[in-house]
């Protein structure tokens, strides 16, 4: 207990210290798992309303899919993207073929983390949407459209009715990366000052023995991550004005 005690005192020394390294650790952290939402966001909640709503020959397959992407291993979709943007990589030897040029590092860079998490959080904000925009009845469409709705007003409509479940596959997505570490610890490279990030700081620090150092850091992001889905939950629980 008094370990634990200990790392607690810890974390609010370092959170409130003026410590300009955790502090740049903690912005990446944040900076890296934000973009990496929003871009999850622009390809998950599209393609899942796509899937939720539509009926189509070989949707049960897409489904299973886009389930199983719900469950990648981290540390697969790591070794998978260091594979794909090393020299040796399919992708080094098209943008060589295509520009004449050798292509500039991306691995152990921000860009290579946040293709990372976009590929981890995708299927998860995928997922949760296509169950949410599923479970809206589709009567609820065939009348828009017998009212005249456009497609786009039928989206909008029936997105605004799945709003809690979308809010609750972004708060998915975010959890699936913010707590990540294999697949940015592969293929950022844990450098001190450029991509080291809250999970893969704590990794290292637990390497090194320093573990009162290492679960204060975990205590940090575990209240950033309460603070950001506390967020969530209000939004995704707003205007629940018949909810008890």
């Amino acid at each position: 207990m008094e370990v634990f005690w200990s790392a607690f005192v810890d974390s609010i020394k370092l959170l409130f210290g003026g410590d300009a390294a955790l502090y740049e650790i903690i912005g990446l952290s944040l900076r890296v798992s934000g973009i990496s939402l929003v871009l999850a966001m622009c390809i998950g909640v599209p393609l899942g309303y796509v899937i939720g709503s539509r009926r189509f020959p070989g949707r049960g397959l897409v489904v299973a899919i886009v389930n199983t992407g719900m469950g990648l291993p981290p540390v697969v979709v790591g070794l998978t993207v260091y594979m794909l943007l090393s020299r040796s990589g399919p992708i080094w030897d098209l943008y060589l073929t295509l520009m004449g040029q050798e292509m500039p590092r991306v691995l152990y860079t921000v860009p290579a983390m946040i293709v990372a998490q976009v590929i981890i959080s995708s299927p998860l904000v995928t997922g949760v949407t296509l169950a949410a925009v599923a479970s809206v009845p589709a009567e609820l469409r065939l009348q828009a459209r017998s009212l005249g709705a456009s497609k786009l007003q039928e989206a909008i409509l029936t997105v605004k009715e799945a709003r809690r479940g979308i809010m609750a596959a972004v708060a998915a997505g975010f959890g699936g990366i913010i707590s990540e570490v294999g697949a940015v610890n592969m293929v950022g490279g844990n450098i001190a000052g450029k991509t080291r990030v809250m999970t893969t700081a704590i990794q290292l620090e637990t390497g090194q023995g320093n573990f009162g150092l290492a679960l204060a850091l975990g205590l940090i992001l575990i209240g950033i991550s309460f603070v950001i889905m506390n967020g969530f939950t209000r939004v995704q629980q707003s205007g629940g004005r018949y909810e008890r």
